[in-house]
């Protein structure tokens, strides 16, 4: 346990810290299932692609305030627009 006063504010602010980035990348994660969901439901590219729009900016903010590294969240956004480009070629 922290005895010196500066110890027992970082403890304080890491707690802070750590239960804003779980409540953001919470709601990243059911932001990306939402898109999922509205892509297996809606055969409507539009509508998808306003989603991954959307799914895509959450996953930007996040990378950019650090809570995830930049490279696994252009390979989620990577993902998530090759699963549009199926859903489109499907469609033609």
């Amino acid at each position: 346990m922290a005895h010196s006063l500066s110890a027992k504010k970082r403890i304080r602010q890491n707690e802070k810290r750590r239960m804003r980035n779980r409540a953001r990348n919470s709601a990243v994660k059911t932001q990306i299932k939402k898109y999922l969901h509205v892509a297996k439901q809606t055969k409507d590219p539009e509508n998808i692609e306003v989603e991954l729009r959307l799914t895509q900016k959450r996953i930007d903010q996040l990378a950019a305030k650090g809570i995830i590294h930049k490279n696994t969240a252009s390979r989620k956004k990577s993902q998530l627009a090759r699963q549009l480009s199926a859903i489109k070629e499907k469609a033609k």
